[in-house]
C-alpha cells in the first residue's frame, strides 16, 4: 500500500458511484472516481454547486459520466425523496460515499427533523440514505458503502442520553460524537452485511487534516479554528491527498471490508493510505447495537435486504 494515490485506481469502467458532498473531499473523491471512468452522482444540497462541481469534473475529464443528484441530509424527507428516485432510475449501485459533513456549528442547530445539526446530518442522514439505497446496493458487483469519519472520533463518545445534545451542546465533542458514530456505523454494517448475507463491505475512512472548507462552513471564517484554517494553511494536506484513504477504500482490491483506513504520517493526519487504528470505543459492538437501534427508531428506516421499510 506504499504511497497508493490515484493514479493506483483500478478501472471503474462499468461501476455506478454516489458521492456526498460537492466541495473539497466530495470533489476529489467523485473526480478521481469519474476519471477512472465510474459513472458518478455528486450529491448535495445545493444546486448551484452541484452543477459546477459537474462542471468542473467534465472541464478535467470531457468523458466523464457524472451528473448531480439534490439530496439535503438535513432532511429525512428529502433522503426519501432523493432514494426513492434513485430506485425508479436505475437497477443497481456499485458503491456509495458517505462523505458529507457539518462541522462545529458554534451554537446548536437542528435539522428540518429537529435533530442536532452535526449528529442529524454526518451520521443518521447517511444512515437512512444507506437504508434508502440498500435494495440498488445489494444488486450492485462486489458493492461497497465507505463512510467517511474524522480523527476526532478518537476522542468521541456516544452520549445515549443526550444523542441530540439537548441538555448541553459543544460543538467539538458534539462533532466527535458524530464522527465516531460514522465509524461504529461502518463496521456495524459490515458485521450484519456479513450476517445476513447481504453482500455489502462496510468500510470506513478518514481523511486526516485536510484543507477544505469544512471548518469556515461550520464554526465560521473568525472563529479560532477557522482563522487558522485561512492563516495557517500549511498545516493542512491538500484535499486530492485527504481523499486518498476513501478512493483507496472505495477501489483497492485491497481494501478489507469492516477495516478503517487513514493517512500513514503524523499520528495519521497526513501522508497516504495505510489501515488506521480504530478507537477502542468504536469497537464495541454493544454499543454499535445500541446506536442502530436509536437510529432506526430515529429516522423511522430499518435495514431490509429486499427493500428500504420504515420502521414499526
Amino acid at each position: 500500500m506504499a504511497k497508493w494515490t490515484a493514479s493506483d485506481i483500478p478501472s471503474q469502467k462499468g461501476r455506478s458511484a454516489i458521492v456526498t458532498g460537492t466541495g473539497g473531499l466530495g470533489y476529489e473523491t467523485a473526480l478521481a472516481l469519474a476519471r477512472a471512468g465510474g459513472e458518478v452522482i455528486i450529491a448535495g444540497r445545493n444546486p448551484r454547486k452541484g452543477v459546477e462541481a459537474v462542471a468542473r469534473i467534465r472541464d478535467e475529464v470531457p468523458s466523464a459520466a457524472v451528473r448531480f443528484g439534490e439530496v439535503d441530509l438535513a432532511s429525512l424527507r428529502s433522503v426519501a425523496d432523493f432514494c426513492e428516485r434513485l430506485r425508479d432510475q436505475g437497477d443497481s449501485l456499485d458503491l456509495l460515499v458517505n462523505n458529507a459533513g457539518v462541522m462545529t456549528p458554534p451554537e446548536r442547530r437542528e435539522t428540518s427533523d429537529g435533530f442536532e445539526l452535526q449528529f442529524g446530518t454526518n451520521h443518521l442522514g447517511h444512515f437512512a440514505l444507506t437504508a434508502g439505497l440498500l435494495p440498488l446496493l445489494r444488486k450492485g458487483r462486489n458493492p461497497r458503502v465507505v463512510t467517511v469519519s474524522s480523527i476526532a472520533a478518537r476522542n468521541g463518545a456516544i452520549d445515549f442520553d443526550d444523542l441530540n445534545a439537548e441538555k448541553s451542546y459543544r460543538p467539538f465533542p458534539v462533532y466527535g460524537q458524530s464522527k465516531l458514530a460514522c465509524l461504529m456505523f461502518a463496521l456495524e454494517l459490515h458485521r450484519r452485511s456479513k450476517a445476513g448475507r447481504w453482500g455489502i463491505a462496510g468500510i470506513a475512512a478518514h481523511p486526516g487534516i485536510t484543507r477544505t472548507d469544512l471548518l469556515p462552513n461550520g464554526a465560521g471564517n473568525d472563529s479560532l479554528s477557522g482563522r487558522v484554517r485561512r492563516f495557517l494553511p500549511f498545516l493542512f494536506q491538500p484535499a486530492w491527498q485527504g481523499a486518498l484513504p476513501t478512493l483507496f477504500a472505495a477501489t483497492s482490491p485491497e481494501a478489507r471490508g469492516g477495516a478503517y483506513y487513514g493517512p500513514d504520517r503524523l499520528s495519521e493526519t497526513r501522508g497516504y493510505p495505510i489501515e488506521a487504528r480504530v478507537p477502542a470505543q468504536a469497537l464495541d459492538q454493544g454499543d454499535a447495537a445500541r446506536l442502530w437501534a436509536a437510529s432506526e427508531r430515529l429516522t423511522g428506516m430499518t435495514f431490509s435486504p429486499g427493500e428500504a421499510q420504515v420502521a414499526k
